[in-house]
């Protein structure tokens, strides 16, 4: 038996840096870009000052998470068979996570290329994490109180809207945090996995797409109807913003040197869910997410900085704060 078992993506992921310029590029002029930019030299062989290998994924990413924060946690996704779904294996077994998945041909690879300003860019090979398929699960693996459900696509995701509506019959709760691909599908293709859900947690962005509103206010009482318990909305700098239907609690993170962003929405996402689950109400949950990402923008990589659980709950008990309650009802 678990406390939770996530569901999601594994994959290799490759940082790169450089000591080269990246222009910044804007929409000016006659230059027609879509979005901003990043743009390196033209035929130059540029050298790289800093190669690091790191697992990610976002459902290694979190079960790593919870299993440092004291949950019995097991991972539940594709590996590839190859020398990087190896690599995967080693990493679940030193979390102490167990598998409860299958395996697949080639495992996910991820290069994170040069930041600017705290941002990424990510070049993605999503492997075999895409064809999870519900014919191939051991149900017998699966007793757990928790489902945490991290952004799948294709067949992953129809799998994923199956063991929802499994969750559902067998009293399992259920956490999920889906990726912009699949909040720009719209409402109706969420509605499987939404109307089974507990936990909701997006990004800012991710959130206006999927309410179709602008204002936080408006944002969380429409997503609150979808609902089970709460809403949690990350702004990045900004803050983050925690709704249960009748008060709406926000916070700012706190002034942390940043190396490296990757990871931060999965760290958030884990460390709220983690204490939830953990019986620690939504106030310190809320302070354990915020103390999670903050950790692991620290360095490189998605998992190196994640808490362990008597430093989680050391820093939380201490964490000062500004932590505000605002009476919002549903209309």
């Amino acid at each position: 038996m678990y406390d939770i078992i996530t569901v999601g993506s594994n994959t290799v992921d490759i940082f790169v840096k450089t000591n080269t310029p990246v222009l910044h590029l804007k929409k000016r002029g006659k230059l027609k870009v879509d979005k901003n930019c990043i743009a390196y030299p033209l035929g130059d062989k540029i050298l790289i000052t800093h190669l690091e290998h790191q697992v990610g994924g976002g459902g290694t990413n979190t079960a790593v998470a919870f299993s440092r924060a004291g949950l019995r946690t097991a991972y539940l996704g594709k590996i590839g068979k190859d020398d990087s779904g190896l690599s995967v294996f080693r990493l679940l077994k030193q979390e102490n996570v167990s598998f409860v998945g299958v395996l697949g041909k080639e495992t996910g690879t991820s290069v994170v290329l040069d930041s600017i300003k705290d941002d990424r860019t990510i070049l993605t090979y999503k492997g075999c994490n895409n064809d999870l398929k519900f014919s191939e699960l051991n149900f017998r693996k699966l007793r757990t109180d928790w489902f945490y459900f991290s952004s799948m696509i294709g067949e992953s995701f129809k799998t994923i809207s199956k063991l929802s509506d499994y969750a559902h019959k067998a009293n399992i709760k259920v956490a999920m945090n889906p990726s912009s691909y699949l909040v720009s599908k719209g409402m109706a293709y969420l509605s499987s996995v939404l109307k089974t859900c507990d936990i909701l947690v997006l990004n800012r962005e991710e959130a206006q797409t999927l309410s179709k509103k602008n204002n936080i206010k408006d944002i969380v009482r429409v997503l609150k109807e979808k609902v089970q318990d709460f809403v949690v909305v990350t702004d990045a700098k900004n803050g983050a913003y925690c709704y249960d239907g009748e008060f709406l609690m926000f916070a700012k993170p706190k002034s942390v040197k940043i190396v490296e962003t990757t990871g931060a929405g999965d760290a958030f996402a884990s460390g709220f869910v983690a204490g939830i689950a953990l019986g620690k109400g939504k106030e310190f949950a809320f302070r354990m997410g915020f103390l999670e990402s903050e950790s692991v923008i620290q360095a490189y990589g998605a998992k190196n900085d994640l808490l362990f659980k008597s430093k989680l709950f050391s820093l939380a008990k201490k964490d000062n704060r500004k932590i505000v309650n605002m009476k919002l009802t549903m209309r």
